[in-house]
Formats: structure tokens, C-alpha cells, sequence
């Protein structure tokens, strides 16, 4: 098989691999698609979780090809996309080969198959999705008066689909390119900012052009500074949720500040107990999923598909496509 491989830091080569077999309980995957994601780009740099060759792409969606001894052999021919933390330890994409490659294997009980015509190129986006279900779940979404948003990368614009999905009145987004802020307010945003505009206060910014208090903030930028300004901007008793990566940044803000104010720093990570659901709710149509996805390209296109997410600013999802 052909497989986009990360060779060295920094540098991506299409390679021949073995065909991989399936083990007893799992089952070979042929990629139909796989997204182009930000963390894709940490691990082709180089960090300590990997090592090379490897071969990236977490988001992906595909059909059964082949299942080990004990799996259900009905699962052969179905689209499906799957949790991609194995029982042994790692995940799909990360310490075991992911969708760069036209061929995966992942255990069957982690599989959740598709309807037919579900376009599969879409379905790369319910990994991120179940990303987001996750940490809405996490923020216990109770008053649903107003929610403010840092981050217009497809994290913060799945947020604001799903809190326009659970009725939340007044939904607010910050983020710094205009065609992203555009895509948020057709998606259920009430406002945008960008904080290119908002001068050297964006805290004072979000109040005069957004409002003076939010209920529920949810910080999806990674950005030490955005996080610190959600501590300004929420209301008494309200809740703050990270699900950005804040690298080796560390908190400066005075601890009575949460006290007086009864405020909840909640932290959000990864997609455990949530593929069900993101499963469902990409299935009922409900979530115009596919609005996220700006390029399509073949799996040979790969440079072009890694140099758009870097500098390109139309770029929202890229997706990768295997032929056949």
C-alpha cells in the first residue's frame, strides 16, 4: 500500500508499506478520506510522542476491508469511522498508522459504521466533532442565555453548531479572519469580532461590540491571552471551558477573582465517551458539517494540502482523498 509517511522532522514522503493484516478482534480499514489537522502539524515537526517513520491522520473515515479472527465479518463493505484510542495503549494516527496511509487497522469494537450515503469526505469531521460533543458535555450547559467563543478554527466554529443545536440564545465569536467570522455568523453566531480590530483592549472590545457578560465562555484558541480575558469578560457564577492547547503556558490571575466571582475553569481534552453521539448527530443532518470543508484534494496532492492549512487563510478543513 502508498502512505504518506513522516520521514523526518518536518518532512512527508510517499512510501510503500505492507499491507497490514488484521489481528484477532480488529479490522483493516481502507481510507476513503482523512482530514488535515493542527496537531498533524506538531507531529510531522517532530515532537517527543512519536517517532519516524510514522504515518499521521486521526480524522479519517473509510470502509472495512478485512476483520481478524473473531470480529463481525458483516463489518466487511461498511463505511464507518472510528475511536481511534486503542485498548493496548496509543491511538490511530498518532503511535499506530493513520489515515495518510490507504490502508488502517483498528479494533472492530471501536468502529461505528455509517449509512451508505453518508459522504465520507464529510465524515472525517466527526472525530473533531466528537471532540466538541465531549466538551459540551463537560460544560454541563445550563443557563443558556449566552455563550462566547475564542477561536474560529473548525473547534470553535463546531462549537457554536452545536450551541446553536442546544438553544443557547446569544452566541458570540472571536477570531481573526474575516471569511471564518462570515462562516460563524451563517452558522448560528449572533456577533463576530475580529480581534485585529479590537485595539489593545480586547477585553473592553467584547463589551461594547459583543456584550459585558457571558454565561458560558469556551476558549478553543490555545491563546494564554484569550484565556485571561475570558476571566474578565464572564458572569458571576459563570463557566470558562479550555479545550484550546496551551503549550507550556502557565495561569497569572489572581485566585480571589474566581472566588468572589464563583467562576468554573473547566478543561476538556480528547473525545473519550463521545462517539456516539457526534456519530448521531452527524447522521441526523442537523449539523451543516459539510460548510467546513474549503479543499478537497487527492492523497498525492499532500505538499499542497499541508501548505494550504499552514498559510492559507481561506483554508478551514482540508481533507485528503484515496481514490478507488
Amino acid at each position: 500500500m502508498k502512505a504518506i509517511t513522516n520521514t523526518g522532522p518536518g518532512k512527508l514522503e510517499m512510501k510503500e508499506w505492507p499491507l497490514p493484516e488484521p489481528g484477532a478482534g480488529w479490522v483493516r480499514i481502507k481510507t476513503a478520506a482523512c482530514g488535515i489537522c493542527a496537531t498533524d502539524l506538531a507531529m510531522i515537526a517532530g515532537w517527543k510522542r512519536t517517532g519516524f517513520p510514522s504515518i499521521p491522520g486521526h480524522e479519517w473515515a473509510g470502509v472495512v476491508d478485512a476483520v481478524g479472527k473473531g470480529a463481525d465479518k458483516k463489518l466487511v463493505g461498511q463505511p464507518c469511522v472510528a475511536e481511534n484510542v486503542l485498548s493496548a495503549g496509543g491511538e490511530v494516527g498518532f503511535e499506530h498508522p493513520g489515515g495518510y496511509g490507504e490502508y488502517l487497522l483498528t479494533e472492530a469494537r471501536n468502529v461505528h459504521v455509517l449509512p451508505k450515503k453518508f459522504p465520507l469526505s464529510t465524515a472525517v469531521l466527526i472525530e473533531p466533532l466528537a471532540v466538541s460533543v465531549r466538551a459540551l458535555k463537560r460544560l454541563r450547559l445550563e443557563d443558556k442565555s449566552s455563550a462566547l467563543i475564542f477561536g474560529d478554527g473548525p473547534i470553535g466554529l463546531l462549537m457554536v453548531m452545536l450551541l446553536k443545536n442546544a438553544g443557547v440564545k446569544r452566541i458570540s465569536l472571536v477570531g481573526g479572519r474575516p471569511a471564518r467570522l462570515s462562516l460563524a455568523e451563517e452558522l448560528g453566531a449572533s456577533a463576530t469580532l475580529n480581534y485585529h480590530d479590537a485595539g489593545t483592549d480586547l477585553a473592553d472590545a467584547i463589551k461594547t461590540k459583543l456584550g459585558k457578560e457571558f454565561t458560558n465562555i469556551i476558549e478553543a484558541s490555545g491563546s494564554a491571552a484569550a484565556l485571561q480575558v475570558s476571566l474578565d469578560v464572564a458572569a458571576e457564577t459563570g463557566k470558562i471551558l479550555l479545550i484550546g492547547d496551551y503549550a507550556e503556558n502557565r495561569a497569572g490571575f489572581r485566585w480571589n477573582l474566581m472566588l468572589h466571582r464563583q467562576l468554573e475553569l473547566i478543561g476538556s481534552n480528547a473525545s473519550a465517551g463521545a462517539w456516539g453521539d457526534a456519530v448521531e448527530l452527524a447522521k441526523s443532518g442537523r449539523l451543516p458539517l459539510e460548510r467546513l470543508i474549503t479543499h478537497r484534494l487527492p492523497a498525492s496532492d499532500f505538499n499542497k494540502g499541508m501548505n494550504l492549512v499552514k498559510d492559507s487563510w481561506d483554508a478551514i478543513k482540508v481533507v485528503l482523498e484515496w481514490s478507488g
